[in-house]
């Protein structure tokens, strides 16, 4: 009997260092806040808020209804083997702070960051700088190459906008060296909060719900449009809402995707708002047990031509394994289903300057 009670006391000793352990490690910086105060009582407003919750337009499980994590478990153990590249990623160092500007020039840093610029207006999206999209610096690395662009590379920024919490789009060590360069940040409702954690003074972040806009200046707008995805840093999902974007920048529409599985607010919002001269949509990190939060990259075409986009620019690829594909099979997909649709694409490489309505890099590189 003695040797059970020692049992059970060390048992419970074990569960209560390992839940204090868990709830002090989840209590880093790194994980953000959740909304409180006038925040959360803005979100509770918002028609898109049930239940202490973000919902979607229409049903969006995250993983498909007849999945199993056993299976997904399997699959992870069994990549593809290139879900890796087999060598470094070729890349092109433009000087940022004196790139050329009398056209919307977009410049992509691989996977879902880039920066915008146009007549003296610099927009960055979804920046991450810091060799790896997770809470902690040894998972999710980035891939060889990619990271030949840091925070010191980066001109001052006019608007620094994010299109929700993932590690893989909005990175604690980024935006903190960045909170000297940028005049204001603009979100999606909920994630200022994190921002504001994180040392961003409240009244430099704008927060949208969807079909929301700001008119930043006389010629440039920018508008926060649904996506089918989910968000959150830590154990609870949907507290922050998840976002795309409507750029109108100096009479050019520009449509910024953030993450998304497919659905029909593409169409919804191409009819509101398109034609847009360029659609930069994620393309990677699809799997088959989670269909309804990204996109398969035939799936990507659709969406294009859902909103009009007269070029489209496929992101989200080429810096992080978030998934089991094999590294370049998002691309390749892609172009394959472009060509039989007939829809303009541009393929730079990362670095590789995009200059809108008038050259679009589409060189094959990604092929080794």
């Amino acid at each position: 009997m003695k040797r059970v009670q020692t049992a059970m006391i060390t048992l419970a000793l074990i569960l209560a260092i390992a839940t204090g352990s868990t709830f002090l490690f989840l209590r880093q910086d790194v994980f953000g806040s959740d909304p409180a105060t006038t925040r959360l009582e803005r979100i509770k407003q918002s028609k898109n808020y049930q239940n202490g919750v973000f919902e979607n337009l229409e049903p969006t499980a995250v993983m498909r209804e007849d999945g199993s994590y056993w299976q997904m478990m399997n699959d992870y153990f069994h990549k593809d083997k290139f879900n890796t590249p087999p060598q470094p990623l070729p890349s092109v160092k433009t000087d940022l702070k004196s790139l050329a500007d009398d056209k919307p020039t977009v410049v992509w840093f691989g996977h879902s960051s880039y920066l915008i610029k146009a007549n003296g207006t610099t927009v960055l999206v979804d920046p991450v700088f810091s060799g790896y999209a997770s809470p902690v610096s040894f998972f999710g690395k980035s891939f060889a190459g990619s990271d030949v662009y840091r925070v010191d590379d980066m001109p001052d920024i006019d608007m620094l906008v994010i299109s929700h919490d993932h590690y893989d789009h909005l990175d604690y060590k980024t935006i903190t060296e960045l909170i000297p360069k940028v005049k204001k940040f603009y979100t999606a409702l909920g994630v200022g909060a994190h921002l504001e954690r994180w040392g961003v003074p409240a009244d430099r972040i704008v927060e949208f719900d969807w079909w929301e806009g700001k008119q930043v200046a006389s010629d440039i707008q920018l508008t926060a449009v649904p996506a089918r995805h989910f968000s959150g840093r830590s154990l609870a999902r949907g507290k922050t809402l998840w976002s795309s974007y409507v750029l109108n920048l100096h009479g050019y529409t520009l449509f910024l995707g953030g993450d998304s599985g497919y659905g029909t607010h593409f169409k919804e919002i191409g009819d509101k708002y398109g034609p847009f001269d360029l659609a930069i949509l994620e393309c990677g990190q699809y799997g088959k047990d989670w269909p309804n939060i990204h996109m398969f990259p035939e799936e990507v075409v659709t969406a294009a031509e859902d909103l009009r986009a007269k070029t489209l620019l496929p992101v989200h690829w080429a810096k992080f394994s978030l998934a089991y594909h094999a590294w370049n099979e998002p691309i390749q997909r892609l172009v394959t289903r472009a060509s039989e649709k007939a829809l303009p694409i541009t393929t730079p490489q990362i670095g590789e300057p995009v200059v809108v309505n008038a050259s679009y890099p589409r060189s094959v590189w990604w092929n080794f």
